[in-house]
C-alpha cells in the first residue's frame, strides 16, 4: 500500500517493531526509507486510516491480490457470493440463474424470473464492505458485470481459489471442502456445476422440486465459502511470518 514497500520491506519493518500503521506513524524515522518518502508514507496512511469506513475507496488503495489481508478488519461486515448459470458464456446466450448470498448469519438467494435483477442484487449487496468468493475474480464477478451493466461491485474481494496457490493449494471448491472437514448431504453430494445446470433445466421444464435442490446446493457453496476462507486467511497470515513480529511485542 504504501510507495517503495514490497513484501521485503515489511519484514524488515516487522523486524524493528513496525508492525502496524501506528508503529509507523510513530517513528520519526526509519533508516532504510528516506525523510521525503517517510512523510510521503505518513500522508498516505492518514488519507488511508480515514477512509477505512469507505471499502470502495480503501479498495482503489490496495492491489487486488492483496485484499485478502483485510479479512480481519472487515470480517464482520463481510458476504459470501456464488453464482450458477445456463452453462453458457454470456455472448452465447449465457445468463445467470441464481446468486447466493451468505454473510455468516443469514443466506439470501435470488432467482431469474422471480427477484434475480439488477436492482435487487445491488440493494442486497449494499450492506457489505468485503466480498468473499472462490475463483469469482475470474467468473463471478465478470459473468454477473455483462449482465448487469450498471451493477457496480468495488467493495475489496477476497479469492479464496486465487489466493490460496500462495499455499501451494490447488483444487475445485469440493477438494476444498473435504481438506476442511465438510461434508455435504447425501442428495447433494458430488455434485457439481454441470449438475447445477440441469437442475435449472429440469425447473425450467416445470420441476418445482429441481429449484428447491438447485437452491440447497448453492446454499452449500455459498454458506461454505466463508468457513474456507477463515481457514485460508489462517494459513496466509501465518505464512507472512508476522505472528513471530506480533508476539515479541
Amino acid at each position: 500500500m504504501l510507495e517503495g514497500v514490497g513484501e521485503k520491506t515489511e519484514k524488515r519493518l516487522w523486524r524493528r517493531g513496525i508492525v502496524t500503521w501506528d508503529d509507523f506513524l510513530g517513528k520519526e524515522t526509519i533508516p532504510f526509507i528516506s525523510r521525503e518518502k517517510k512523510v510521503r508514507a505518513d500522508e498516505h496512511l492518514k488519507m488511508l486510516d480515514s477512509v477505512l469506513s469507505n471499502p470502495s475507496r480503501l479498495a482503489r488503495h490496495i492491489e487486488r491480490k492483496e485484499h485478502w489481508r483485510a479479512f480481519e478488519i472487515f470480517r464482520d461486515g463481510a458476504v459470501g457470493l456464488d453464482i450458477e448459470t445456463n452453462g453458457r458464456p454470456y455472448d452465447n446466450g449465457g445468463y445467470v440463474t441464481v446468486v447466493g448470498l451468505y454473510d455468516g448469519k443469514n443466506y439470501k438467494c435470488l432467482i431469474r424470473g422471480k427477484d434475480l435483477t439488477q436492482d435487487n442484487l445491488a440493494a442486497s449487496l449494499s450492506p457489505y464492505k468485503y466480498l468473499i468468493t472462490f475463483y469469482g475474480v475470474v467468473f463471478d464477478i465478470p459473468f454477473l458485470k455483462r449482465c448487469y451493466q450498471s451493477l457496480r461491485i468495488d467493495i475489496p474481494h477476497y479469492d479464496i481459489c486465487l489466493e490460496s496457490k500462495r499455499l501451494g493449494l490447488k483444487g475445485g471448491f469440493k477438494y476444498f471442502e473435504k481438506c476442511f472437514g465438510i461434508y455435504r448431504d447425501d442428495d447433494i453430494a458430488g455434485m457439481d456445476g454441470f449438475d447445477a445446470v440441469k437442475l435449472w433445466q429440469m425447473y425450467k421444464r416445470g420441476d418445482r422440486a429441481s429449484l428447491d435442490t438447485l437452491i440447497k446446493y448453492n446454499r452449500e457453496d455459498t454458506v461454505n465459502l466463508m468457513t474456507i476462507g477463515e481457514q485460508i486467511y489462517t494459513q496466509l497470515k501465518k505464512s507472512t511470518g508476522i505472528e513471530e513480529y506480533i508476539n515479541a511485542q
